[in-house]
């Protein structure tokens, strides 16, 4: 068996969550013995491909011709791609209309989670289709613990001993939350709130690009960082904020309980039935509720929960992902693509 992961334009996405999630499933491969390949010159029994971009189209129907395999892997859907950058909620009827006739094309379709899962099995066309829940995973030996790493942290963004940091982590779009953020350390200047991660704010909604250009003493926009100072800062805030509107996935709030940070999340569909309110994490609807909590955890009224969340993350480490795969591309090579 080998395998063409194939992503287009992978030195572009790179940086993006999407590049991260390629890059672990190389990890993953590597740790089951699968055989892969990035060059779609070579020979290959089963195309994992990625991307929904023209060249990737018309690599799998090209596959197709060839009499090889086709496992799609579906990272977005029209609800996660609306609430975006500018233009993206007028024309996201057609992202629908494109990404279903990309995955389509797939034998079987691979998504992060149950909720994705749920929303392309609801998708006209792929009613059929047989689609596997894998998360894009992470690796549990980096992401972890780290005291020392959190001093560091504290120390690099002059964070004293007695003061309390939020952080949050995504792109420049309102989908993420950002707008909230910022509202949120309006709200609350006794603590300090620092945000990773950037984009082109050209290609931001007028909210997003207003929230950026906020200035208060206690906000910080950090802009883009490795995945080490990402570490860093989860290992040595006193809480992860992630107010995201909709996910595929989520990947960051999985990144930050395998480090043990204490998380408040938004109250959205796609982290129901696994991480609950007041039992792993915490949930708000709303700023005001938000709010409520960030205030009763700080202050001491809500206890940690991070020793109750752990578990998922391990649950879904690189590790545990090859093995998924390695049964989604044995029944793809056994003709087993019915859906159930």
């Amino acid at each position: 068996m080998k395998v063409l992961l194939y992503a287009e334009g992978l030195k572009t996405i790179g940086k993006s969550g999407l590049g991260k999630a390629i890059q672990h499933q190389m990890q993953a491969l590597d740790y089951e013995g699968i055989a892969y390949t990035l060059n779609p010159k070579d020979d290959y029994d089963i195309l994992h491909i990625n991307t929904y971009f023209f060249k990737s189209y018309f690599l799998a129907r090209k596959a197709h011709k060839k009499g090889k395999k086709v496992v799609f892997h579906a990272h977005s859907t029209e609800e996660d791609y609306k609430n975006g950058f500018i233009l993206n909620h007028a024309t996201s009827k057609l992202f629908k209309w494109w990404i279903t006739r990309n995955y389509k094309l797939g034998d079987v379709i691979v998504t992060p989670t149950p909720y994705s899962k749920g929303l392309l099995e609801g998708y006209k066309g792929l009613e059929d289709k047989k689609v596997y829940a894998i998360s894009n995973g992470i690796d549990t030996n980096f992401f972890k613990k780290d005291d020392e790493a959190g001093r560091q942290f504290r120390e690099k963004y002059g964070i004293k001993d007695d003061e309390k940091v939020i952080i949050g982590i995504g792109l420049y779009i309102e989908r993420k939350g950002i707008v909230d953020f910022v509202e949120l350390a309006k709200r609350l200047p006794q603590y300090k709130f620092i945000w990773f991660g950037s984009s082109p704010l050209v290609a931001s909604t007028p909210k997003a690009r207003k929230a950026v250009h906020t200035k208060l003493d206690n906000l910080v926009f950090a802009g883009y960082v490795e995945k080490e100072t990402i570490k860093a800062a989860l290992n040595g805030c006193d809480l992860y904020l992630f107010p995201t509107l909709e996910e595929t996935e989520g990947i960051p709030i999985i990144e930050a309980i395998a480090c043990k940070a204490n998380a408040i999340i938004r109250d959205i569909p796609i982290f129901s039935g696994w991480l609950n309110d007041c039992e792993n994490v915490y949930k708000a609807k709303d700023v005001d509720e938000f709010e409520k909590k960030i205030v009763d955890f700080l202050e001491g009224r809500l206890p940690s929960l991070v020793e109750n969340a752990y578990p998922l993350a391990a649950e879904r480490d690189i590790q545990e992902v090859g093995k998924s795969l390695k049964k989604v591309y044995d029944d793809v090579l056994n003709g087993n693509t019915k859906k159930e």
